[in-house]
């Protein structure tokens, strides 16, 4: 199969008046040397609710709620099919939110007909900030489209640069491979880290974040490593998985240095994705050399 890595950075031309869930002060808000920023991450199960039904209506009312400043969205469609209803849903849930976004696939395949767009399956940012940079980078998968698949690198690590009230910020955004066997995961956690110190030695400065769906939990041994560069902001909170009554918690916000973590929940969102949200307020400090 053959897989075109590829991000696309498009902004929603429609606004959103944005509507507080979290009791926390906005990223407009000034908070002395250091910035303010909302940041969630969510599964969104292309499209669909824990009840079988597609809507994105919905979930684009439960992410209004959440007044995020920057989003994480793992399982996204982009023209994949019938499951979807074809629709571009990264570019969809920026424009129902008036947020940019940057797209980039895992899988990005031949179009059913001819002229036809290609159908493409993925990780998303959605940002209230514009995106200076977009890189999909290739981390090792074991490919659900191939009949006999092997670990190999594949793209569908998606990463936005943003600059955040002039500190520049780093935000990665990964859906860790789901098999009981952990070794697909650890290889994924060894290539992640090797990633995040080469974008960070390329901008000094810069504060990064890493948001996902892990499909481990925090003790897990294969996403150890992680913990040795970046903070668990939802450490403490509920479980994430499945959204009804969740048992698990498999989707995170991890902070790296520079960036404080001032609180963090997991809201009862039980009915418009199969995962429940990953809500984090932080603050970023300004301290340290950054880019335009």
């Amino acid at each position: 199969m053959s897989l075109r890595a590829r991000t696309y950075v498009q902004l929603s031309l429609s606004g959103a008046l944005l509507s507080l869930a979290v009791a926390a002060p906005p990223a407009s808000a000034g908070q002395g040397h250091a910035v303010p920023l909302r940041i969630v991450t969510y599964n969104i199960h292309a499209g669909t609710g824990a009840d079988g039904v597609f809507d994105l209506d919905r979930q684009a009312a439960a992410l209004r709620a959440l007044d995020a400043d920057v989003i994480g969205l793992q399982e996204v469609d982009v023209h994949w099919g019938g499951r979807s209803q074809d629709l571009d849903v990264a570019e969809e849930l920026a424009r129902r939110l008036g947020m940019r976004v940057s797209f980039a696939p895992i899988y990005s395949l031949d179009p059913v007909e001819t002229g036809g767009p290609r159908r493409e399956y993925g990780v998303a940012v959605l940002s209230r900030f514009p995106v200076r940079s977009a890189e999909n980078h290739e981390i090792t998968r074991l490919s659900t489209q191939d009949e006999n698949p092997v670990p190999s690198p594949a793209p569908g690590f998606g990463e936005v640069t943003l600059k955040v009230r002039g500190v520049s910020v780093q935000v990665f955004v990964t859906h860790l491979d789901y098999r009981a066997d952990p070794a697909v995961r650890a290889a994924q956690v060894a290539d992640t880290r090797r990633i995040m110190a080469r974008e960070r030695a390329e901008l000094p400065g810069a504060r990064q974040v890493l948001l996902g769906d892990f499909n481990a939990e925090p003790s897990a041994p294969e996403l150890r490593p992680l913990w040795r560069e970046l903070d668990d902001a939802g450490a403490g909170t509920g479980g994430t998985y499945p959204a009804a009554a969740p048992v698990k918690r498999i989707d995170y916000v991890a902070v790296g240095e520079g960036v404080r973590v001032r609180g963090a929940a997991v809201p009862e969102e039980a009915v418009a994705s199969d995962h429940r949200p990953v809500v984090a307020d932080v603050s970023l400090a300004r301290k340290g050399p950054v880019r335009d």
